[in-house]
């Protein structure tokens, strides 16, 4: 499974509406967590979860379900998060 697939199905827990999964690890090649084997991922994700909580909140929860997988799979994770009504 490949990590872009294994970021989808864990986050599946937070019931998304939407998620878009972007690699830009090609544009951080020579990068020296690249070297690590650590990618750079994109994340955009709505989700009802998301509704009374704050930015930070809401990349904290993403981070919590992500955890296993920071600094192994990936390197970077840059997020947007947005509730249904944000759209």
């Amino acid at each position: 499974m490949s990590t872009v697939e294994l970021i989808r199905e864990k986050l599946s827990v937070l019931e998304p509406v939407k998620i878009e999964i972007l690699d830009e690890s090609a544009r951080h090649a020579g990068h020296a967590g690249a070297k690590s084997g650590g990618g750079h991922y994109l994340l955009t994700i709505v989700s009802p979860k998301f509704a009374g909580k704050s930015a930070l909140e809401r990349h904290r929860l993403i981070y919590t379900v992500l955890q296993e997988m920071m600094h192994k799979n990936i390197h970077a994770l840059s997020v947007k998060a947005y509730t249904p009504e944000e759209i």
